[in-house]
This record gives C-alpha cells, structure tokens and sequence, in this order.
C-alpha cells in the first residue's frame, strides 16, 4: 500500500519563485528513489486559528506564507530506503539546494493511507 509523507512549513511571501525552484530540483531526486509523487501547494486560504491551525503550527510570521506538501511513496519500505539513502549521501544537500525557508518550524511526518476515492487531479 502507499505512504505518504506530508509536509508544512513557512515561506518567506517573497520566496516564493525559490520554493517553486528548490520542489522542481528535489523532484528528480525523490522520482529516482521511488516516489511516486510530489506535490507543492501555496496557501491561498490558511487562516489563524484560535487554538490551533497551520500558521500556528510552524510559528508563521509575518510577510510569509504557509505551504502544504507531500510525496507520495510505493509503501513504507521504499520511502525508508530513500529517505536512509538521502540522509547518508554527503552530497545530498548540495543536490537538493538550499531550503528557502526554515527547516526548523516545518511539521512532517509520515502517513498511512486508510481511504482514497477518486481520480488524482491535476494542477
């Protein structure tokens, strides 16, 4: 079965070209270890939230915009090979370019699929 591994992190507003560049440069790379997808999505409508809520979660400031991402794996045991793969690699980092925001207040993790339905669309 599929594994997902979803993604949310802040971006600089004026980042923006540079995120879009840094997912089309990480792609080749993910597609060579087996993923089967990846999507990049800008916020267009994330609001605050009084408890909780995306902004929140990766501590957005102002001026930058939340951004939701996954990839989308053959099964776990493929995303774990790529993902060990790409942590040992010492040139990975230079591959996969420099993140345009901070790492550091992005959420991750990974994913079980329990329903799908429906066609994949397309951007």
């Amino acid at each position: 079965m599929s594994y997902v591994d979803g993604f949310v992190a802040a971006v600089p507003t004026d980042k923006k070209a540079a995120f879009i560049a840094h997912a089309k440069q990480s792609w080749p790379i993910f597609q060579e270890m087996g993923a089967l997808a990846q999507w990049e999505c800008w916020g267009d409508e994330v609001p605050d939230g009084e408890m909780t809520s995306f902004p929140m979660a990766v501590k957005a400031k102002e001026g930058e915009t939340v951004v939701f991402s996954w990839v989308i794996w053959p099964d776990r045991a493929t995303r774990d090979a790529s993902w060990e793969r790409m942590m040992s690699d010492p040139e990975m980092e230079q591959k996969m370019g420099e993140m345009p925001f901070d790492g550091k207040r992005m959420i991750y993790g990974g994913f079980q699929p329990v329903f799908m339905q429906g066609a994949t669309p397309s951007a």
